[in-house]
């Protein structure tokens, strides 16, 4: 199976043999796959160099030229390092792009904690107006970059080698999916996190959730998962920097008596490199630390 990053590169080429609006601006990462997309469209196809803040500004100057831009490069160098550019550029002029990252939390373990961004979404939380995608598999990602393709809004595609075994669908009016039913309280998944939260619930009487759009926040979707309850016991599982969302699901619980856990990536830097599998269960992200924190906490 391809990777996300692989099904990005080709569906973005395709796209902008298609789709006269589209531009693609990069910052070195990525640019061997788009070779070919950059000797067809030499006009649409930019590439800055290691410049992160201009690779944003010049996607806002050419969405500001009536030009749908797609601005790529690893998360911690599209939406941290340039945050201002994001910021400003896009959000105080009001105009809309595609943010595409790679890299996600802990992708690529050996580049070190510059190249991991576990703090993404929580950071474009503090902006207006941003659609946030998470897909859990390659299909996913090509429907929902497609769709942020042919918008006009500001998205933000969060890819990641972390990949669930199989596709779901995705896409606009979706929502939280669920891909289990049960009484005992709700598990959101997020992402890639399906299959090791899938496992980890196995033989548990809950009803998980599958999200792959967390921003806007589905509340409508989570309230009608937690259903005539009375009480809701709620655990979100993000790939990303623990309790991201926690408040939404408050807010979208505030008239509920409830109780929520956000389970995700720890702010504590591990300075190891290790593997991917290793991040994930040294967060606790197997299934092996979801089962025993879901547990303990649905159980008291």
């Amino acid at each position: 199976m391809d990777t996300m990053r692989d099904r990005f590169i080709a569906t973005t080429s395709q796209l902008l043999d298609e789709d006269p609006r589209l531009a693609l601006v990069l910052a070195e990462i990525s640019r061997d796959g788009f070779g070919g997309a950059a000797r067809a469209h030499p006009d649409r196809v930019i590439n800055v160099g290691i410049r992160e803040q201009l690779l944003v500004g010049a996607g806002a100057g050419m969405a500001l030229t009536g030009l749908r831009p797609i601005v790529h490069t690893f998360a911690s160098f599209l939406v941290e390092r340039p945050f201002e550019q994001v910021k400003l550029d896009f959000g105080h002029q009001g105009v809309g792009g595609v943010l595409v990252s790679a890299g996600a939390s802990y992708d690529w373990p050996a580049g070190g904690f510059t190249h991991m961004s576990p703090g993404d979404v929580a950071l474009l939380d503090t902006l207006d107006g941003w659609t946030v995608h998470v897909p859990g598999h390659p299909d996913e990602a090509e429907v929902l970059l497609r769709e942020a393709a042919a918008g006009d809004g500001r998205v933000y595609v969060r890819l990641s080698v972390q990949s669930n075994d199989q596709a779901r669908p995705v896409g606009a009016g979706t929502g939280f999916t669920a891909v289990r039913e049960g009484t005992g309280g709700v598990v959101i998944a997020v992402g890639p996190m399906l299959d090791n939260v899938l496992a980890a619930t196995d033989g548990l009487d809950v009803t998980v959730l599958y999200a792959t759009t967390v921003r806007p926040f589905d509340g409508d979707g989570l309230r009608r998962a937690v259903g005539a309850h009375g009480v809701a016991d709620v655990v979100i599982v993000e790939p990303y920097l623990a309790g991201t969302s926690t408040a939404a699901a408050n807010d979208a619980l505030a008239e509920l008596p409830h109780r929520v856990l956000g389970l995700g990536v720890g702010r504590a830097e591990l300075r190891k490199y290790g593997e991917m599998d290793e991040h994930l269960a040294a967060h606790g992200l197997d299934a092996r630390g979801l089962r025993e924190r879901i547990g303990a906490f649905l159980h008291r």
